[in-house]
């Protein structure tokens, strides 16, 4: 009687527990082998228990590591990641654009970064800003006008691939050409909201006097009854046809230019053979002095090698696939983190030691990293080894040193699978 009583009282208490949480895992899937693509933090092992208490499924789905599915994470590392479907879009006539600072993402300290949306002919009115700016265009193509401080110009036709760089202060703007153009952009500062980082024209030109205006310019006050106020940020437009000529300072061009064609230059070399590799900083952009990266394309299982960075914190963005990265922080604190597109990340300067896994069986993983340097440095836990007497690495890692001594001493960069 008692233990019909006990099995009643637990189908009693399933069923309720059904009724409270509808869809509910029940605890038999603890014994059904490891549950964390299910969204459970369960090892199959006897470690972990079914969530049942409010959860977002779909994020628990997309990061399995967070649900301890990694046995080496241990200690404390604080959130590295973000998503830019997590940042509020701002929606205008003619675009959209969403950002990520450093209110979003505490861990990055040297970049913040912003998706941003152009229909054809809208334009990001003209502006600049007291940081600098880099940008890559993914989609469609733009029209970018630059003037710095000597005056000298630029006006480019931006397709996939290509970069900008906006030295602090260089005034610039941007217009979409195609139906809808989409692009990354990223600044040398973190707290990039701040105010006093961002101005733009109509909003400065607004705030004076129309008599000043009218004096500064040369021109009767009525020109500038229209001159809107708040600023649109973007404005639809017509695809601009004019040229810009008779500058008497002249054309920014050869290593002054502010434009990169990344596919126009040879990618750098990657004896692992798991991918493409492209450099952009000063050494071959002389103008990007304090932004250098990397366009990173992994193929399917494909590993990054485990590096870190000597010079910059390191700051990504996913564009395509699906990533696994762990990040070693020191003194046994390590956190893997899963990256899908559209996501950010920071990687902290030196103690950010790490890989990136391409965990697709069949999509290449394409990202971008971004350092706050004049150039890409990294330093390979492999090359460090093998350059390492063979003798002192097998003692200190209880390998033999056979095997020490065939560690790879040049960089493999991305390792197939």
């Amino acid at each position: 009687m008692k233990g019909f009583l006990k099995l009643s009282t637990l189908v009693l208490t399933r069923a309720i527990l059904s009724a409270a949480f509808p869809g509910a895992p029940t605890v038999e899937k603890r014994r059904d082998g490891p549950q964390f693509s299910n969204g459970q933090p369960v090892d199959g092992n006897g470690k972990g228990a079914p969530i049942l208490g409010g959860t977002n499924k779909q994020i628990d789905l997309q990061n399995p590591d967070n649900l301890g599915q990694q046995l080496t994470d241990n200690g404390v590392v604080p959130n590295l990641k973000w998503s830019f479907s997590d940042s509020k879009t701002r929606i205008l006539k003619g675009g959209w654009v969403r950002e990520q600072v450093i209110t979003d993402l505490p861990s990055s300290h040297d970049i913040a970064a912003a998706q941003q949306h152009l229909t054809k002919g809208a334009i990001r009115e003209l502006h600049w800003h007291r940081v600098a700016e880099w940008g890559f265009v993914y989609s469609g193509s733009i029209l970018i006008s630059a003037v710095d401080e000597s005056g000298k110009h630029e006006v480019a036709k931006f397709n996939y691939g290509d970069i900008w760089y906006f030295p602090k202060g260089a005034a610039h703007t941007v217009q979409g050409l195609e139906d809808e153009n989409e692009f990354l952009r990223v600044f040398d500062e973190a707290d990039f909201d701040r105010v006093g980082t961002t101005f733009n024209v109509d909003d400065w030109i607004a705030r004076n006097p129309r008599d000043i205006l009218a004096k500064n310019f040369g021109l009767d006050e009525s020109v500038f009854e229209n001159v809107p106020s708040p600023n649109p940020y973007i404005l639809n437009g017509t695809v601009s046809t004019r040229n810009v000529t008779g500058n008497p300072a002249g054309e920014l061009t050869g290593n002054a230019s502010f434009v990169y064609r990344t596919f126009e230059h040879p990618s750098e070399s990657v004896p692992g053979q798991g991918g493409v590799f492209y450099k952009i900083d000063s050494t071959n952009f002389p103008v990007s002095k304090t932004i250098a990266a990397t366009f990173v394309q992994l193929k399917p299982k494909g590993l990054r090698e485990l590096h870190w960075h000597l010079n910059a914190e390191e700051w990504l963005y996913f564009h395509q696939g699906h990533a696994r990265a762990t990040v070693f922080i020191g003194n046994g604190n390590a956190r893997t983190f899963d990256f899908s597109a559209g996501d950010t990340a920071a990687f902290l300067t030196t103690r950010g030691k790490h890989y990136i896994e391409n965990t697709s069986d069949t999509e290449d993983l394409i990202w971008i990293e971004i350092y706050k340097s004049d150039r890409v440095a990294d330093i390979p836990l492999t090359q460090w080894l093998a350059l390492t007497p063979a003798d002192i690495v097998a003692q200190t890692l209880k390998i033999t040193l056979s095997v020490a001594k065939t560690l790879k001493k040049e960089k493999q960069v991305l390792i197939k699978p």
